[in-house]
């Protein structure tokens, strides 16, 4: 009864408004409202789905172990059990060059594959082998056999991407097939999440589920413009929160495995903090954006350039520097032997140093963690000087903690027990009289410390 009146009450609209009859209002409609199907099928092709055979290592149950239970189940007394299984995952890629016949995807779509299979929009099936991968940046170039009448997407340009942009995320979630989700792009510049070594991700909205990893993030135009990677999930499904690799990031990786078969990175040789506001106060700056140098590695192109522990780094090569993981990815998408150029600020004032990065030969330390100071001065420290029997008498010059009372506003600086004290305020200390001194002539200011804690130096500041 009630769908009989409803469909009755609209059909007898356009009688009583006078609108047009319910065929002509369709098709009003349709040429009025924009919609993204064309943008879609030109761009559709270039997005594959991947399937991937492998193996993996198994355990051997250890009941399998007992001898009585190995004669039940009548297996010869020394045999093992098949230590390995076969796997079969799905996942998603973006073909990028279709005359050469590369595709990209993620690293951990293809990981322990011994068969990789893509298929296409229409329906074509290849078979892929593995160029070669990033594990730093989860990346992963695939090359199909016979790329005759494969589709590319274009690149786009992921750095002029901003917080409200529209973006269409493509893919195969769940193995159903292709399916395109709308969005926008809800943050730029995502770091910290601990999901790969490199970290720059574009987060969305864009519903991003499992089996999507790997698939493309267009823009409005239809270009490349990230690799859908990640996704926050409590229950294994979309809740508005997706993270992709920036494109710019992605082709950096692909041309290196082309060229090279591995990615050469760059590496100036320092470890940086983020420039905090306390630690700012503390050294009588206004700003806090940057990366501060916390510590030098000897005879690296930092050293040979003439950074210092305490310089603060706000832009390379004229590109504002806002993070420590801005910096790091900056320089780690910059080949060896490059020249840069790195503003910095040294005692409040803005210097140019030039540098040759060198190629990194392992994975950089972790930048240190991140001070929360929050109260003021040294109260509730106790401090010594080095002791003899200390691993460090006689090798470096400094103050040692021997404790921090908890709840103290040092320990909430972060200054923690065992940590040696090498500087306040740039200047150096060699006893707790000597700090202490220093520390009463600035009670208007934080305090700055440059403090080693095992093999890595760092600064805390405490107002």
């Amino acid at each position: 009864m009630r769908s009989t009146f409803l469909a009755a009450a609209l059909l007898a609209l356009p009688l009583a408004w006078g609108l047009p009859s319910p065929p002509a209002l369709a098709q009003t409609n349709a040429q009025a409202l924009p919609s993204l199907a064309p943008m879609l099928q030109r761009v559709s092709p270039g997005v594959v789905n991947i399937s991937v055979r492998g193996r993996t290592q198994t355990q051997e149950h250890p009941l399998f172990q007992d001898p009585f239970f190995r004669r039940f189940f009548d297996l010869p007394e020394g045999e093992e059990m098949p230590r390995e299984r076969m796997t079969q995952s799905v996942g998603s890629g973006v073909i990028i060059d279709a005359v050469n016949g590369y595709v990209v995807t993620n690293r951990h779509v293809i990981a322990d594959a011994d068969q990789i299979e893509i298929v296409l929009a229409d329906r074509r099936q290849l078979t892929a082998e593995m160029v070669g991968t990033d594990p730093d940046t989860d990346i992963a170039l695939l090359r199909v056999d016979n790329p005759e009448g494969l589709t590319s997407v274009p690149f786009g340009d992921s750095e002029q991407l901003q917080v409200g942009d529209f973006v269409v995320a493509i893919g195969n979630p769940f193995g159903i097939g292709q399916t395109a989700t709308l969005g926008i792009v809800s943050a730029v510049g995502r770091t910290g999440l601990g999901i790969e070594g490199y970290e720059n991700f574009i987060q969305t909205d864009a519903s991003i589920n499992p089996g999507n990893s790997g698939g493309a993030l267009v823009d409005q135009q239809g270009r490349l413009v990230g690799i859908n990677t990640a996704i926050l999930a409590r229950g294994g499904g979309n809740i508005g929160i997706g993270f992709a690799i920036p494109v710019n990031m992605v082709r950096y990786v692909a041309e290196q495995i082309i060229e090279h078969g591995e990615v050469r990175r760059g590496q100036l040789g320092v470890l940086i903090q983020d420039l905090t506001s306390d630690i700012a106060q503390a050294m009588g700056l206004d700003r806090t954006g940057g990366a501060v140098v916390s510590q030098v590695t000897p005879g690296s192109p930092a050293e040979q350039a003439g950074l210092q522990p305490g310089d603060v780094v706000i832009a390379i090569d004229g590109r504002e520097v806002e993070t420590s993981a801005q910096l790091r990815n900056m320089v780690g998408l910059m080949q060896p032997n490059t020249q840069v150029n790195l503003t910095i600020l040294r005692d409040g004032r803005q210097q140019q140093v030039q540098a040759q990065l060198e190629r990194q030969q392992q994975a950089q330390a972790a930048p240190p963690e991140q001070p929360s100071a929050n109260g003021g001065r040294l109260g509730g420290v106790q401090l010594s000087e080095i002791p003899v029997d200390h691993p460090l008498h006689n090798q470096v010059r400094g103050v040692l903690v021997q404790q921090v009372a908890p709840g103290s506003r040092a320990a909430r600086a972060d200054l923690r027990d065992g940590d040696i004290i090498l500087g306040i305020d740039r200047r150096p200390v060699t006893s707790p009289q000597e700090l202490h001194a220093i520390a009463q002539q600035r009670p208007d200011r934080p305090m700055l410390l440059q403090v080693r804690r095992g093999e890595r130096l760092m600064f805390l500041a405490i107002p």
